[in-house]
Parts: structure tokens; sequence; C-alpha cells
């Protein structure tokens, strides 16, 4: 069959055209028994969609190998997507081949031509670049800018933080399903507290306002609302960073007071950045990795920053070493030593004379050295003095 030529605005199309198809239903069902989150619901529907529009609307069971692979070259060769999203693209397709259709990819990847992933150090701000990055943050956006970089979490994390989630008995945070699905546990800064005891007092008020009108759930992970229909409503299931409006849920269909969106603080930094005059590429995450290297270049052990990041491998946290000013950049250029031996050398001629050895002239100096050429020419052209013979 024929390949019709692909156009450009492949990747600006959306799923909604065909959101009541029933493969693309079964893949949401899918995924839903999987717990997976609603963004990756959506993703892999709209490359799923993005697939079987690209090989003219034929059914994903038809295809096999060779239109995956066509697919994903083209967004590497036409599109020049970045690595991350071909890579986005080719496990929704895997999962929808694997889990969905049942069907064994077998020579899959053969001929498939792979974006070019950069190695890209993270953006890391100095100690001042951060104080004068936080000091331009106001009001809730500067308590989440402040705990994104006092705890080292991720921007989602941070913004799923609930009410349970906060103990200030203990001086600790725990931060729930984070990457892998999995819990860890990160210090709560002592600097924080009174911040976040009003800010949960505004969260209260707001909770009470809701109830007070027929409101007042959020969503509950897995199937704990129905586990405990009361749950919903009771304030340490709460968010400790509401929204200020209230949403409609997409799955279940009701309306209830979400988290803030990553939005309202990765605005506010691009702002606050700007007003720094930070010459940087700074965004939410910036803290996070300015966090892991403060704590090396401040002599923690690197396992235990490992924990505190919730990395799976310590590899993933060695990244830091490469930007800590304790690791490649400590190390003395030759440049800097020739520079001070230039500078030595230098204050040795602006020396003033001393009282006790006066400065000699130019005549003097120029003097002294002919004086030392003529001896020397004398010793190599003078010819060899021969012994006078003996007279009887």
């Amino acid at each position: 069959m024929t390949q019709a030529s692909p156009s450009n605005k492949l990747l600006t199309l959306s799923a909604k055209a065909v959101g009541q198809s029933k493969l693309l239903d079964s893949v949401r069902e899918e995924i839903r028994v999987r717990h997976y989150s609603i963004r990756t619901e959506h993703t892999y529907v709209d490359w799923i969609y993005r697939y079987i529009i690209f090989n003219n609307k034929r059914h994903p069971a038809e295809m096999g190998e060779a239109e995956i692979n066509r697919f994903l070259s083209y967004l590497a060769t036409r599109c020049n997507v970045a690595a991350s999203t071909q890579n986005q693209a080719l496990c929704a397709l895997m999962f929808l081949y694997k889990n969905v259709l049942k069907i064994e990819v077998k020579d899959f990847g053969k001929t498939l031509v792979r974006a070019k992933r950069p190695k890209q150090l993270p953006v890391v701000l100095s100690l001042d670049e951060t104080a004068r990055l936080l000091s331009h943050l106001t009001g809730v956006q500067r308590i989440m800018g402040e705990l994104m970089y006092a705890t080292g979490a991720r921007i989602i994390e941070l913004i799923r933080l609930r009410v349970k989630d906060i103990d200030f008995e203990r001086n600790q945070i725990t931060i729930r399903e984070g990457k892998g699905e999995k819990d860890r546990t990160v210090p709560l800064p002592s600097e924080l507290v009174e911040d976040l005891k009003a800010q949960l007092e505004k969260t209260r008020e707001l909770h009470k306002k809701d109830l007070a009108e027929g409101y007042g759930t959020v969503h509950l992970p897995y199937a704990l609302a129905k586990k405990y229909p009361n749950a919903a409503k009771e304030w340490c299931w709460q968010y400790v960073f509401p929204s200020r409006q209230l949403s409609t849920d997409p799955r279940s269909g009701i309306t209830q007071r979400h988290h803030v969106y990553e939005s309202v603080l990765q605005e506010a930094i691009k702002e606050a950045t700007r007003k720094a005059e930070i010459p940087k590429m700074v965004h939410a995450h910036s803290l996070r990795h300015s966090f892991a290297t403060h704590l090396l270049e401040a002599g923690h052990d690197i396992r235990t920053i490992q924990e505190l990041l919730g990395h799976a491998d310590v590899s993933t946290t060695q990244i830091y070493t490469h930007v800590m000013q304790d690791g490649p950049q400590a190390v003395v250029t030759p440049l800097t030593r020739a520079r001070a031996t230039m500078q030595n050398l230098a204050a040795a001629h602006s020396q003033p004379p001393t009282a006790n050895c006066p400065q000699p002239t130019i005549l003097q100096v120029l003097a002294d050295g002919f004086t030392r050429l003529r001896t020397k020419l004398a010793t190599y052209l003078s010819p060899p003095v021969q012994a006078l013979p003996q007279t009887s």
C-alpha cells in the first residue's frame, strides 16, 4: 500500500475527534486499570491517534513493525522532535500493541531512525542567585519555591502535597507516589513552619466554604473513594496548595477543588528570574538541581542525597558532581598560573628603587652591557697566546 504524504500538522492534531472510538476507549481502560496518571492517559491517546492518522486511518491491528518504524522515523527526520518526545511516542505505541491489542512486536527497531539525545548538564544556581530568585517570589509562590528548594521535591510532587503529608511534630514531609510510585520522606525546614501553618489556615477556611456550598471533596487515589465514601471531604486529604477555582474531574465527572496548576509556580519563577537579572535558562526544576548541588558542595554524602531526591540509581545523582564548584570547576587551569606569573613579573619591574641600592640610569645599563659584550667578543676573537722560546 502506498504511503500518503504526511502533513506537518500531524503533531497538532487532537484526539477529541475520535474520543468515542472503541479502540481509544480500550486504551483509556487499560491505562486506568494500571493507575497511570491522567497526563499519561492524554499523552498516550494523542500519540496513538496521530499514529493512526499518519497511516491513513488504518487500524493498528492491520499494521506492524514497518509502520511503527516509519512513523517514529518521520518524527525524528521531518518533525525534528527531541529524543524524549520520540521515546514518548514509542512507549505509547508499545503500550497499545502489548496491552490493548495483545500483539507482540518482534522486529521493531531494526530500521528505526532514532532522534539524538543530547547530553546536557542541569541548570544550577549559585547561592547568591538562589537568594535573589526567591526574594522576588511573593505569596504562595514564595512558599512553594522555598519549599521546593529546601526539600528537592519535583514540582508535581510539591503541588500534590496533602495536609496529612506534613508532620510538624516530627519535622518531616512525606512525598507520596513519587517517580516510580515510591514514597519518601524529606526534612521540614524550620524556616517554613510558620508560613506553612498560615497557608494551611487559609486552606481550611476555603475548605469550610466549599463544604457550606455543597462541595468540599478532592480526588482520592485508586479506589479509596469507594472504600471510604466520606474521606474525600475530610480535612487531612485536602491539598496544601489548592486551586482558586473548582473544576470537574475528567474521569469521575465530579466538581471539586483540585491542586494548583504547575504553571502557577513556573510563570512566577520565570518572572522572578527576569527581575533578578539571572542570565540562565531557569525553570522550576532548577531549584531541585540547586538543592542537590549545594548539598554536595556542603559535604553531604551522595547516598543521602540520592534518597532525598528519590533516585532509583546513584548514577543519576552523580550528574551533580559535574556542576558542583568542588568538582571539575575546582581545577586550576594553566591560564590561572600563567596570569599569576605575569602579575609577579609586572610587580617586580614596577618596584621603586631603594635607598641602599640606587636604580642605575639607562646610560649606565647600556655602558655595562657594552663592556660585557666587548669582553665576551675578545675572548672568542683573540688568537691564542703562544709561549715565547727561552734564550740561552
